[in-house]
């Protein structure tokens, strides 16, 4: 056997130096559209297996489910899974995010150092995030849909105020230039999006005035609500639907009452411009889910779900949230049941006797397989008796750089024409490196604490790696 592939079966044992200087010589994630060194399938079905626990699992994908992605691709997500594996690296990183975040040094300012700039953008970055402006976004963007294969894109303006941030009131003119900020942020995100894709958004981009009104649970300020609305109209114009992110808990029973406002005027026709975001993570969700489903239903319009696990989990009380893994897990399929079947169930409670579920449309944002083998196997009981235009619109997303081994099998299964309601996204941020720092701090963070889910990623990427070499060599 030649040397090089027998180095490669040792690739756990690389040193990470090693393994970044052939990084750095790879080339960049989707961020060039150069099909060199990508390996297509031909354009007739993928011989991928459906999503079902006899088929296939997270530490042996499909054969070639990654043909697809690009070598740099596949290399950059094995080397980040390497560090993210890594306790001491990883802290290392943390620390480093949040040093770039604060610090007003010449040394930690990714604005005035050009060598620490380069680093950030050339691996986390370009791991994570998909562009700095129009030009480069669109040119990735369309690299997401033709070469990767997914149904449309997510895609979020960076730019955000955390809980921690507003320690200073802002004068009447920063508070307007904020919220101008926000507004134009959004608008170039709509405007770099196309008909049917989705644009995340940040209600704290708004600036430290909204993060108080949410706090305290304020409606907007007139000048917010017309930036909100401009973006909301835009939307609605082009049949994007907007997802704000849920935040932190101090925040998010006003963002809520933001979202719920909204759903009302837009969300009409059955189909869903706002939705809201659900944290599964937290105790109270299925009951504040229940409530707005009644809520919806009784006003008429369609309600808009996104379900994820959680981000703020560092910076919650514990209290709030479920004990174990275990139990989130068990919220978040509760939640997804009753949506996707329209029946309320023994955490999703009926709130009311007289309540009904309206008409919905559903955001599965998770990186969790079982999750979503238990999501397709209600969908498909559902199509052996119901046509699909019947069934709720549903996404599948994962987030770039992250998961890339479920969502190309998401892609691929050979029973995804089926379910015509159905479509698989793929979420990815925008902005200048600085204004990405908050969320590539919380992407490390979800990491460290998924780091299981991180080592099956990795594992993939390591099978992709072996089979590319072989096929260098003819032993394919």
């Amino acid at each position: 056997m030649p040397p090089r592939i027998q180095s490669l079966r040792r690739l756990d044992s690389v040193p990470i130096s090693q393994l970044t200087r052939t990084l750095a010589q790879s080339g960049r994630l989707v961020h060039s559209s150069s099909r060199q060194n990508v390996s297509v399938p031909s354009p007739s079905p993928v011989a991928a297996h459906l999503l079902s626990s006899s088929t296939t699992s997270a530490h042996t994908p499909p054969k070639a489910v990654l043909a697809r992605l690009p070598t740099a691709t596949v290399l950059r997500s094995y080397l980040i899974g390497r560090m993210s594996s890594s306790p001491a690296l990883l802290g290392l990183c943390l620390t480093v995010l949040r040093k770039m975040l604060e610090s007003k040094s010449y040394l930690m300012s990714v604005e005035r150092n050009p060598v620490l700039a380069k680093l950030l953008r050339s691996t986390f970055y370009v791991q994570y995030c998909v562009g700095e402006n129009k030009k480069e976004v669109q040119r990735n963007t369309n690299v997401v849909r033709q070469l990767l294969g997914y149904d449309g894109i997510m895609l979020e303006y960076a730019l955000e105020m955390l809980e921690g941030g507003a320690s200073k009131a802002p004068t009447a003119e920063e508070t307007a230039r904020e919220i101008e900020v926000w507004r134009q942020g959004m608008l170039d995100t709509i405007d770099m999006s196309k008909e049917g894709d989705f644009v995340g958004l940040k209600w704290s981009g708004l600036g430290r005035e909204a993060l108080r009104l949410l706090k305290s649970q304020q409606d907007p300020s007139p000048a917010m609500l017309s930036a909100i609305y401009a973006a909301c109209d835009a939307a609605a114009a082009k049949n994007i639907a907007l997802l704000p992110g849920a935040e932190e808990e101090a925040t998010n029973a006003g963002l809520e009452k933001w979202n719920n406002m909204l759903q009302a005027k837009y969300n009409t026709n059955g189909r869903a411009v706002m939705y809201t975001t659900y944290q599964c993570y937290l105790k109270a969700i299925p009951g504040r889910l229940a409530a707005d489903l009644e809520r919806a239903q009784k006003g008429g319009y369609t309600a808009g779900v996104k379900l994820v696990r959680g981000a703020y989990m560092a910076s919650e009380p514990r209290s709030l949230i479920w004990d174990t893994k275990a139990e989130t897990d068990a919220s978040y399929d509760a939640c997804t049941a009753a949506v996707l079947k329209k029946e309320w169930n023994h955490l999703v409670q009926q709130p009311s006797p007289t309540a009904t579920f309206p008409s919905v449309n559903i955001i599965l944002a998770t990186h969790n397989l079982a999750t979503l083998q238990t999501a397709q196997k209600i969908r498909q009981n559902q199509l052996l008796s119901s046509p699909p235009e019947s069934l709720p619109r549903l996404a599948y997303i994962q987030l770039l750089g992250m998961a890339d081994e479920i969502s190309q099998q998401l892609v691929q299964a050979p029973g995804k024409a089926a379910d015509t309601q159905a479509r698989v996204i793929k979420c990815m941020t925008w902005g200048t490196t600085t204004q990405c720092l908050n969320f590539l701090l919380r992407r490390a963070s979800e990491n460290k604490e998924a780091a299981l889910r991180v080592e099956d990623t990795r594992r993939a990427m390591g099978w992709e790696l072996w089979r590319r070499m072989k096929g260098v060599f003819g032993l394919a």
